[in-house]
């Protein structure tokens, strides 16, 4: 039985702010130094929405509590924070 091919998360990452920037908007690499857990990436979309989102492979990938804790609190501010993990979950995020 043939193995399906494995999706690397740079692969998902790189369609994803091809495809915001396509939209005309910034998909932001974040690099928070001692915010173990934090997004990978901010996405900024024209209109003002924001949305904070975490990338991981379509198999496999796993959240992290440390990266859960930070879904919960930005949800409880009132922030859009996501989980990306495939081409599906892209279309759902740009609608």
């Amino acid at each position: 039985m043939a193995k399906k091919p494995v999706v690397k998360e740079s692969a998902v990452e790189t369609e994803l702010r091809e495809r915001v920037e396509r939209r005309g908007g910034v998909c932001v690499k974040v690099m928070a130094v001692g915010q173990r857990g934090f997004f990978d990436r901010i996405i900024i979309l024209p209109g003002g929405r924001v949305v904070f989102a975490e990338i991981k492979r379509p198999r496999g990938g796993v959240i992290s509590p440390h990266q859960r804790q930070y879904h919960e609190l930005f949800e409880r501010l009132g922030v859009e924070a996501c989980v990306v993990r495939s081409h599906e979950d892209i279309v759902a995020l740009l609608r």
